[in-house]
């Protein structure tokens, strides 16, 4: 059953051009993985600090692979010491 991956982060306006290098690294991986079938990334209007990208991915065990592979991870924790937060995840079936 495809789900929805929900990722939700707070990129203060300075840093944001920093990150983009990272942030293309992260999106150029993810849509080579098994089961990857879209994303976008999304801003807030009223807080424009708030991203969020929406994932969909065939099943669940199929983002479980990606969120847990060292590529992700060490591409994803450069983004986390460079924002000083984690990055939240929710995830949603059909």
């Amino acid at each position: 059953m495809a789900v929805k991956v929900l990722i939700k982060r707070k990129v203060p306006q300075n840093l944001e051009s920093k990150l983009l290098e990272l942030l293309r690294q992260l999106r150029t991986h993810t849509m080579n993985q098994p089961g990857y079938i879209s994303g976008e990334t999304l801003k807030r209007l009223d807080k424009p600090e708030e991203t969020l990208v929406i994932s969909t991915w065939q099943s669940v065990e199929d983002w479980r692979k990606w969120v847990m592979s060292s590529e992700r991870k060490e591409i994803q924790s450069k983004i986390d010491v460079f924002l000083g937060t984690g990055t939240e995840y929710e995830l949603y079936e059909y």
